[in-house]
């Protein structure tokens, strides 16, 4: 089948940042499917994989990542219960395998979903990873139910990329907070604001002035990128008992200011279930179905921006340096390796 990889971490400028090459269709496991990949997205994830030596291939090696794909089920391992061959499905998978930047994936059912319906692969393909991320924010991180956000504010500090843009959407719809994203380009404003958000504020200006001016004050704060820059707001603005959760990786950052106010903070992960083979890992495959139900009823929009055309090594680096640039709004996607 054919891939693409890299033999050696580095910058995306390098002539064989990411190539294309041959080798074996993936045997599925035990609770495996193996998957037609049809589509396929970008995440900063991706980004700062191939680029950092320390999880760069073994010596000799092609690593293969791409961590959002949609298909058809091809075969089923043995104990797979949930999909059959030609369902349609849609996932995230697991940082520790092979990647979807392939022909054919491996991925465990239980952290695979039932594609929309009305979506193509591509777009359908922008919102595994971004919803898992999203979904585990305000459902686990927060611990919110449905309907358990009226009165309540929610802040998402970087409201018009890929997890933003998704996270609007389920905390307006399903819990009801009222929603105050930072987005700082008119394009940016006018999406988060189509995706939304009640209030719209830039995070290049002062979060504390903005927030107070609109008379609010968040009990929950979604910290997407910035976080070591925006932190002291955040501390100042949040509700006594709020909870703080961030998934960038923004270093060192002093949490003690945090006591007076009895906060709690968390780090989302998405990839935490998968690669620990957590218990309740299923969790993925249930709020992945929840996703495409909602997708198919409307209640849910794509958040997708840009097809960059059939994967092949020069679309997946174009891909990268977008991605790189820190400038995508929503989602940029991929269709699966043209056919022959």
């Amino acid at each position: 089948m054919k891939a693409i990889g890299y033999t050696q971490a580095g910058p995306i400028t390098e002539p064989d940042a990411l190539i294309e090459f041959e080798t074996e269709i993936p045997v599925p496991g035990q609770h495996d499917l193996l998957v037609e990949v049809r589509g396929i997205s970008v995440n900063p994830v991706d980004v700062k994989v191939r680029a950092m030596p320390q999880f760069g291939p073994q010596a000799g090696k092609t690593k293969i990542i791409g961590y959002d794909a949609a298909g058809i089920v091809r075969q089923v391992g043995g104990a797979v219960t949930r999909f059959k061959a030609g369902d349609e499905v849609f996932y995230a998978g697991d940082i520790t395998r092979p990647g979807t930047n392939s022909e054919f994936h491996l991925v465990d059912e239980r952290i695979a979903g039932k594609k929309p319906a009305p979506l193509g692969f591509a777009e359908a393909a922008g919102l595994p990873l971004t919803s898992i991320t999203a979904w585990e924010l305000l459902f686990d991180s927060f611990g919110l139910h449905e309907g358990e956000g009226l009165g309540e504010s929610l802040l998402v500090v970087g409201g018009a990329g890929g997890v933003g843009s998704i996270l609007i959407q389920l905390a307006r719809k399903l819990t009801g907070l009222t929603v105050i994203a930072t987005a700082s380009r008119p394009e940016t404003v006018e999406w988060v604001k189509k995706m939304g958000a009640d209030h719209v504020i830039s995070h290049r200006e002062s979060l504390v002035d903005q927030v107070r001016d609109l008379g609010v004050a968040p009990r929950y704060v979604a910290a997407l990128n910035g976080t070591g820059e925006h932190f002291p707001a955040i501390l100042e603005l949040i509700k006594p008992r709020g909870h703080v959760a961030l998934i960038d990786d923004p270093g060192a950052l002093d949490i003690s200011p945090g006591k007076l106010k009895a906060l709690s903070f968390s780090w989302e992960f998405m990839f935490a279930r998968p690669m620990f083979q957590t218990e309740d890992m299923d969790a993925q495959h249930v709020l992945l179905n929840r996703i495409s139900e909602l997708v198919d009823d409307g209640t849910l929009v794509s958040t997708v921006t840009r097809n960059l055309g059939a994967l092949c090594a020069a679309t997946l680096k174009e891909a990268h340096v977008l991605q790189e640039g820190g400038r995508v709004i929503g989602k940029n996607v991929l269709d699966g390796f043209r056919q022959e």
